[in-house]
């Protein structure tokens, strides 16, 4: 049997942590503006929807890092508030904003999700179906944003550049710290 690196296991469970964390205050930020300054009541319910599956995915994280005693990221608190400030930010600027905000930091997670699955070796069997679970979870959350309005076209290809470098960069200092 084939064994995964277990510093690669711990720096997928911290940065999955993280990600699906930053992705439920991502819609965190979402509500506050939904609740607040922008009455919508049918993308208030998209976003709640896609929240719960967020949560999911959160909770196994959180319940591997204890299981396993790895550290999570030392940057939770930083990364709760630039994301609930881009969920509250992207929505304010409207719909199709706040729906690219989704997508595009999907469409990072399945690249992301897809690396992972291809070094789990089958000592991670448990793991890797979680998430290949998770990753098809992310695609319909994409799929959502675009029939709710995403779009790339003009100014949102920008919005979508700074999202997707953003989650890189996050994913890429969360995996080592």
């Amino acid at each position: 049997m084939k064994k995964t690196d277990n510093k690669k296991v711990e720096e997928f469970i911290r940065v999955d942590h993280a990600g699906e964390r930053g992705a439920i205050k991502i819609y965190e930020g979402q509500l506050l503006a939904l609740n607040t300054l922008i009455k919508d009541e049918n993308l208030k319910k998209t976003v709640e929807e896609m929240k719960i599956h967020e949560k999911e995915h959160c909770d196994y994280f959180e319940s591997e890092i204890k299981k396993r005693n790895i550290k999570p990221t030392k940057l939770l608190p930083l990364w709760d508030l630039l994301c609930v400030g881009l969920g509250f930010g992207s929505t304010i600027l409207g719909k199709k904003a706040a729906m690219l905000c989704t997508a595009s930091v999907e469409e990072v997670i399945d690249t992301h999700y897809m690396n992972q699955i291809n070094q789990l070796k089958s000592d991670e069997k448990k793991l890797k179906e979680k998430i290949k679970k998770f990753r098809l979870d992310e695609l319909h959350h994409k799929d959502i944003a675009y029939k709710k309005g995403a779009t790339k076209k003009g100014p949102y290809s920008i919005l979508d550049k700074i999202i997707k470098t953003g989650s890189k960069i996050a994913i890429n200092i969360s995996e080592k710290i």
